[in-house]
């Protein structure tokens, strides 16, 4: 009598193997940790045959766990294939994107608004952190795509964009005059360890003016003239003004780059991501990778 796979059970192995553990795998598809070992473990008695190793630190397809997944990828296609072209329900559900506050405006907005007009019944929670935190929830599995913005980029991830970093401080303000020059940063701010390496290579003296988490208390004493800080070029907060070019060292480029989940794949979260790499291409604010290299 022929037996027959089951396909939940396989989409967990698939994520399992795309995001080399069951921890991650499990935040992807919004179970419990058991419940995917569970499912994995039934697949495993069904075939008669171990399907990942977890003998390392990240767990792994086997040899027969590799040559199922290769199927395992064809039959899930192939049956979400089935259910969309078959089935009249739209989309539903929620999507994580994860956004530093300095590349929200002005393409994510947009995006926002033609993601919802393309899926109607989705929902995006749109979570706003540095780039740190952000890495770390993608990590874990809580944010389905991110952007980031460091200065090199990630396995896994493109870069859509680049950009200069300034030094911005109160208008008119003389903060960036004073010695040891005071520093705002959050604490997991991508920025700091840029700004403190670039002054330190000019010898300049430097302390730390605020220990803060949000970026409110970041802003409100720089424009309290009280302290100095990076932002990319263009996002410094309304109350303030990038310095002159010649006040300080130059802090080189900032990547903006986009890491996407592929064990949440599915079409809304493909559309998203595509939604977002054609809104910076469109976007005149942001230089081109490619064309940045050109000009080096």
């Amino acid at each position: 009598m022929p037996r027959n796979l089951d396909l939940t059970a396989l989409r967990s192995f698939v994520a399992v193997a795309d995001a080399g553990g069951v921890t991650r795998a499990a935040g992807f598809l919004n179970l419990t940790q058991s419940a995917v070992s569970m499912q994995i473990k039934r697949l495993e008695e069904s075939l008669g045959l171990e399907l990942l190793d977890r003998t390392g630190r990240s767990v792994a397809p086997t040899a027969a766990g590799e040559q199922l997944l290769s199927y395992a990828r064809r039959m899930l296609a192939l049956n979400d294939e089935v259910w969309s072209r078959l089935t009249a329900c739209d989309y539903e559900g929620e999507l994580a994107l994860g956004v530093p506050h300095d590349v929200i405006y002005p393409v994510i907005p947009r995006v926002l608004q033609a993601f919802g007009a393309a899926f109607p019944r989705m929902q995006v929670r749109l979570v706003s952190a540095n780039s740190l935190d952000l890495k770390a929830d993608f990590a874990r599995g809580s944010i389905d795509l991110i952007l980031t913005t460091e200065e090199g980029c990630d396995d896994g991830g493109e870069t859509l964009a680049e950009a200069p970093l300034v030094w911005v401080g109160a208008i008119g303000g003389s903060a960036w005059k004073q010695r040891p020059l005071r520093l705002a940063f959050s604490d997991s701010c991508i920025f700091r360890t840029i700004a403190i390496g670039a002054l330190e290579r000019a010898g300049i003296p430097w302390e730390r003016a605020v220990t803060a988490v949000q970026i409110h208390a970041v802003e409100a004493v720089i424009s309290a003239d009280l302290a100095v800080a990076a932002f990319l070029d263009g996002a410094a907060p309304a109350s303030a003004e990038a310095l002159p070019p010649s006040a300080l060292p130059p802090l080189g480029m900032s990547r903006i780059n986009l890491y996407v989940s592929k064990a949440a794949r599915s079409e809304p979260l493909d559309a998203l991501a595509g939604m977002i790499r054609d809104g910076f291409a469109a976007d005149r604010r942001w230089a081109r990778p490619n064309a940045v290299a050109a000009a080096e």
